[in-house]
């Protein structure tokens, strides 16, 4: 049986679905079968998307209409059979999962004060207990985040009757997570309530394992703040211009541009919304000149009111200006569009990439995950999924920060991931590119790079420093210094040697440029670690329930015995830094003596080497994929290995297999290829596939910075 967790709150606008998105995650990363049930849809004229927002974690892998219950229609018609066919949908569900994340009611539709008793109903019937969500902000003005926060006492107070509540209904109570608390009481409000909860601890209300869990976290205003598209819909309004991934940025204030241009620039601030007569062509014209400039706050989008077309004349201009920024129409007057706009309410959904990872960072930092799967019960289970392999990388990545250099500041993927690993602490960050240009791209994406240094790599000092250094490396290659400053201006020579002078403790590039381009400047500046002789590279690739690990897949087009010798060697040491036991199988098309032919002496030679050099290491070759992976062909063909058939490090002859074997195993058994991880080099720098997707990029920062922890790239 799966165990469950039902989340609910007293009222509406908790912000309830950032608490089940944390849990979510924190139980995926712990049992690879995670499902998420919603008992009552939250509307019959849309999809639920809280549930569409959850059922798009990597972690689950459930159809929509199986994870709904009843609709709002049928609790009111006949509660009791809501319930049983509630409970007969979840049954369905719970069949298929090891942990279910169950999402109570949204106090939509027929929100009412009974509304809390039924969802302790639903889950005294499931038997699972109840994570309550306490709102840390009055229901009053809640547009645009600014309600008022509720004192320690009020909160307290709150919960207490929330818990009468659930009592009477008799649920099972798992924990109490206070949501959009006053950052200024977060250690007074944990106080109160948990003087409540124990106050009104009883041993039928008690979890099975003890103590019930009291987290708070704070406010987040861009948690709460509607989207541009949220507004849209709020306006009945029309889309006229603006790239369709703008529409996603938060609007935090709203600016009503009534007034002459000159007095509507000095009122513009980041992440606003400007409300725009119409008629007033010159106004809309004068704030995206001011968007386009960089020399203005950067607005969310415009709101264009009142039922008058926009000319034809103007419509051509605003094309030809390239306008990325949202424009919006809708032909209400200014007052009425103004108060649907203040009414307008923020979701937390998965297309908005920003406020999804700020909420699973509050999350993570102010509750303690560990505690709360450990205290579920759910014991960490022995398979290893690709998603609880990504975490870990994060984990190891943000226990010992380190400052990655990022030389592609004009790509977007390179924006979106350094948001991401900049609010998921994983790294600190440098960005080379102009700064005006880098923030004011990622201001117009919605995203938040603050926390990252930005640095053009034709800053003056910096490109004197580096070129002198160059120019001493490179002395026995004739370069001058004129030759050297022009070198260093290119952003992977000017990455390359940040790492090289501790100014970074890796890099990461590829997305725009070849390998060729990004490794170069490494092999010329890093140089590889004493007794390596090649620069290498693996593939982590997790399959359904383990990682392995492939080389070189990436980097040396035919190697010889001796250089295979060192990439077996390089592969063994990278599989032991992320965690994975290696047992090297040196892959041949022949295994043990029963073949011959030069391509197998050259196998059965490096793999003496490998010996001779680490005899610690568990190696095995010549072998054949099938022996070194299946336990029944190794039984068959090498009975007494302690590798074959348990091989988890997989050494290809040449890169035209190497290449070829993992994109095979990639497509066809849908395993997840990290990678390719750089090996060798004196300090980490690694390279992305130019079709690199922004979670490849984030897990690519993550292995470089556990590999800088290291002391360096493995070898």
């Amino acid at each position: 049986m799966a165990q469950s967790i039902f989340i609910t709150s007293a009222e509406g606008h908790s912000g309830k679905s950032t608490i089940a998105l944390g849990v979510l995650d924190a139980l995926s990363h712990a049992t690879p079968r995670v499902g998420v049930f919603r008992p009552i849809a939250r509307s019959t004229r849309e999809r639920d998307y809280v549930l569409e927002m959850l059922l798009d974690h990597d972690g689950v892998d459930l159809d929509y209409d199986l994870c709904v219950g009843v609709t709002y229609d049928d609790v009111r018609q006949d509660p009791d059979a809501a319930l049983a066919t509630i409970v007969q949908r979840y049954k369905t569900v719970e069949s298929q999962c090891d942990a279910v994340v169950i999402v109570g009611s949204d106090y939509t539709d027929v929100g009412s004060p009974t509304e809390l008793g039924f969802n302790a109903r639903i889950a005294a019937n499931l038997g699972a207990p109840v994570l309550l969500v306490v709102n840390g902000r009055g229901s009053e003005g809640e547009h645009l985040g600014t309600s008022s926060p509720r004192t320690p006492e009020e909160i307290g107070q709150l919960a207490a009757l929330s818990l009468a509540e659930l009592a009477h209904g008799r649920a099972g109570l798992f924990a109490v997570v206070v949501n959009r608390a006053d950052p200024a009481s977060l250690v007074d409000t944990v106080t109160a309530v948990r003087t409540v909860v124990d106050a009104t601890a009883t041993p039928e209300r008690a979890t099975a394992v003890g103590t019930v869990g009291v987290w708070v976290l704070p406010e987040d205003r861009l948690l709460v703040a509607p989207s541009v598209r949220d507004v849209m819909r709020s306006v009945d309004g029309k889309v006229l211009k603006g790239e369709p991934q703008m529409f996603t940025r938060e609007v935090l204030e709203v600016v009503i541009a009534g007034m002459s241009l000159v007095n509507v620039l000095p009122r513009l601030v980041d992440g606003a919304l400007v409300v725009i007569p119409a008629d007033r062509v010159e106004v809309l014209l004068a704030t995206l000149l001011a968007q386009r400039s960089g020399t203005f706050p950067s607005v969310s989008g415009i709101v264009l009111n009142g039922p008058f077309p926009l000319p034809d004349d103007i419509d051509r201009l605003i094309d030809g200006l390239g306008a990325t920024l949202p424009i919006v129409t809708t032909d209400l007057a200014t007052y009425d569009a103004i108060v649907k706009i203040m009414a307008a309410r923020g979701r937390l959904a998965a297309d908005s990439q920003r406020r999804y990872d700020t909420a699973l960072a509050l999350f993570e930092s102010h509750v303690d995950t560990e505690a709360l799967v450990r205290s579920l019960g759910l014991a960490r289970s022995t398979v290893l999924t690709p998603l609880m392999f990504e975490y870990g990388l994060m984990e190891r990545a943000r226990a010992d920060r380190r400052h990655i250099v990022l030389p592609e500041g004009d790509d977007d993927r390179i924006l979106r991931a350094a948001a991401s690993v900049l609010a998921r602490g994983i790294a600190d960050l440098t960005i080379l590119g102009e700064e005006i240009e880098v923030r004011s791209r990622a201001l117009e994406l919605g995203l938040d790079i603050a926390g990252a240094t930005i640095l053009s790599p034709f800053d003056a000092v910096h490109v004197d420093r580096f070129a002198r250094e160059y120019e001493r490396l490179r002395a026995h290659k004739g370069v001058t210094y004129a030759q050297a400053a022009d070198t260093v201006t290119d952003v992977s020579y000017f990455g390359t040697l940040m790492v090289h002078l501790g100014l970074a403790d890796g890099m990461v590039s590829g997305a725009v440029h070849t390998t060729a381009h990004t490794i170069r400047p490494a092999f010329e500046i890093i140089k590889t670690k004493p007794g390596v002789s090649v620069v290498s590279s693996v593939f982590l690739m997790a399959l359904a329930d383990r990682v392995l690990v492939y080389g070189d897949c990436a980097v040396i087009p035919d190697p010889s015995a001796t250089q295979l010798a060192d990439i077996a060697v390089s592969s063994a040491a990278t599989a032991a830094q992320f965690g994975i036991d290696p047992r090297i199988a040196m892959l041949s098309y022949s295994t043990g003596e029963s073949g011959s032919g030069a391509e197998v002496e050259k196998v059965r030679e490096a793999t003496a080497l490998v010996r001779e050099r680490a005899p610690e290491l568990l190696v095995e070759g010549p072998i054949q994929y099938d022996a070194a992976a299946d336990a029944a062909v190794a039984k068959a063909k090498m009975p007494e290995s302690d590798v074959a058939g348990r091989a988890t490090v997989f050494v290809f002859p040449d890169l035209n297999t190497g290449n070829n074997t993992y994109k095979a195993v990639q497509r066809s058994a849908g395993a997840v290829a990290i990678g390719p991880v750089l090996q060798g080099l004196n300090k980490p720098i690694n390279d992305l596939s130019r079709g690199a997707l922004v979670d490849d990029i984030i897990n690519t920062i993550a292995i470089t910075a556990i590999q800088a922890q290291g002391g360096g790239a493995t070898a």
